[in-house]
């Protein structure tokens, strides 16, 4: 078997000025440390300008070959003058590349330039009312008063010599400060998440008027560019497809179809820990009677799953060992079809950077990112979503002239039920998730809601508890019920269900489905939760 060539397609795939004139404006987003730093470059492509999150020990002189149009350095757990705390050299303030600093970024502006950083007499967390100073570029469109995000212990107690305040609060006299000759800007609040009030105008004015971006990062591009650099890589080699039939791994599979047609073949794998009559569905779609010109294979390999999984309830192991076992169906199917050069992923940018980027915690490893064993016996792996977020790749889809049904289908994880089943993993457990789950997307369809919401599903506790149903006594599983509303799946806030959906949905659940005496529904955010319980 050949060794796996970790992530090729960032190679294949990278944005260079050189090989792809999407990538003339790019916004380097440094992570240090921080868990949801993704946002930053989310909301940064929200401006149509392209960004990427690389870990702070990237070099500077890897900096300067990327030619960034501007910088931003993220939050962290740490305190700056802590010497064991991740910190950058000083001459990256001298390339001349705006830079902007968010919490531990600020302070880390501050710190590297002479200022004084020191533990805050009062911390701050949460909404926190602001005002600001309109002279500043950063907040000549916001309200004198505003509602920013903070989350910080340690403040700025002196800026540096040639940096302004722009920015206050009751208790933090630097919420954000400013050296506009050095193009260098800080905020000791979070403007990239949805709770700073006015928070992407900021940023929107650091991409355009700081930066001078254009916004010139267009889904149409992307689309054409990486279509023709399909083709160019793969040649007249035969190509194998990781096929879930969510949205990510579809608009992967259709690109490969525009690019290549039948020298595509997609393994679709039924492992048994989908949802209800999901198989027939995904059949369907991109079967020998879809309308897409590649090959299909369907796979059954449900008891070889469970087998795996038989006694395993760490949620990591499960995630590990589904991984595996995906990508070992895949080799076996690849030696009855051939020769095969490339395996294709619907790897997506959350993927990356949730499984572990540079110094961040892994949040959860994916199924298609962490969780890949070391040796796969085919040359390369393409992932061509690997850099765009969840509503990108569902514009690309739309380019690709995917039905807006399957764009927008609910996301489903590659792990299926596995990690929607808490503990142990049975054929049982099995049924009744996806018999709860289906009475659930039913009524919330019903009920006209299914468009609004961001992702909804039931869930299969390991609690047992005792109920009476008649005039029997019952020891059986409590369902749980998610519905959740995000823009990025980044961060997400519980949903406001109607009472009477949740009453009927409880219901039919329990009167339904055989081995259920108790429905809850889950009021988590995230952070501090995950969108799927494992």
């Amino acid at each position: 078997m050949l060794a796996r060539k970790r992530y090729i397609t960032y190679n294949i795939f990278k944005y260079t000025e050189e090989e792809n004139g999407l990538a003339r404006e790019m916004v380097i987003v440094l992570d240090f440390g921080g868990q949801y730093n993704q946002l930053i470059a989310r909301r940064v492509r929200e401006c149509n300008v392209y960004c990427e999150v690389h870990p702070y020990t990237l070099s500077l002189e890897k900096i300067k070959e990327m030619n960034p149009k501007g910088i931003i350095f993220t939050g962290g757990p740490n305190s700056v003058y802590d010497e064991s705390s991740p910190h950058y050299q000083k001459e990256i303030f001298e390339l001349g590349i705006p830079i902007l600093g968010i919490c531990y970024g600020s302070q880390l502006i501050a710190y590297s330039l002479g200022g004084k950083v020191e533990t805050a007499p009062v911390s701050e967390y949460g909404h926190t009312e602001m005002e600001v100073d309109h002279s500043s570029v950063l907040f000549k469109d916001v309200e004198f008063s505003t509602v920013a995000w903070m989350s910080h212990t340690d403040y700025i107690a002196q800026v540096p010599e040639g940096f302004r305040v722009t920015a206050h609060t009751p208790v933090c006299p630097v919420a954000a400060m400013e050296c506009p000759e050095r193009k260098l800007y800080a905020m000791q609040f979070h403007p990239e998440v949805v709770h700073t009030k006015e928070g992407q105008k900021m940023l929107q004015r650091f991409v355009y008027d700081v930066c001078g971006c254009a916004g010139d990062w267009k889904m149409g591009s992307f689309v054409e560019e990486t279509i023709q650099k399909i083709k160019e890589r793969v040649g007249e080699g035969k190509v194998l497809c990781a096929l879930s039939g969510g949205v990510d791994s579809s608009v992967a599979a259709v690109l490969l179809s525009k690019a290549i047609g039948k020298q595509l073949t997609c393994v679709f794998v039924d492992h048994g820990l989908l949802r209800k009559n999901e198989g027939d569905e995904v059949e369907a779609v991109f079967g020998p009677d879809g309308p897409y010109e590649l090959n299909f294979i369907r796979v059954n390999a449900q008891q070889r799953y469970y087998k795996k999984l038989k006694g395993v309830t760490e949620p990591e192991q499960k995630r590990k060992i589904i991984g595996e076992e995906f990508i070992r169906v895949f080799e076996e199917e690849a030696k009855k079809i051939g020769a095969v050069e490339f395996l294709v992923q619907g790897t997506i940018y959350p993927d990356v950077i949730e499984s572990g980027l540079g110094k961040s915690a892994v949040i959860k490893s994916h199924h298609n990112v962490g969780g890949l064993p070391d040796v796969v016996d085919f040359k390369e792996i393409i992932e061509p979503l690997r850099m765009l977020f969840k509503d990108e790749v569902r514009k690309a889809g739309l380019e690709l002239g995917i039905p807006e049904y399957l764009v927008y289908r609910q996301p489903f994880p590659g792990p299926g039920l596995g990690i929607r089943i808490i503990g142990e993993v049975t054929e049982e457990k099995v049924r009744i998730v996806q018999d709860a789950d289906a009475i659930y997307r039913e009524e919330i369809a019903k009920a006209g809601l299914d468009k609004g919401l961001g992702q909804y599903f039931a869930g299969l506790t390991n609690m047992r508890s005792v109920g009476v149903m008649g005039d029997f006594r019952t020891y059986d599983y409590a369902v749980a019920l998610r519905a959740v509303n995000t823009s990025d799946f980044m961060t997400a806030e519980c949903a406001e269900l109607p009472y009477e959906v949740l009453f009927k949905v409880t219901s039919r659940i329990i009167n339904e489905v055989k081995g259920v005496n108790r429905v809850v529904y889950d009021l988590t955010s995230k952070p501090p939760g995950t969108i799927e319980f494992e």
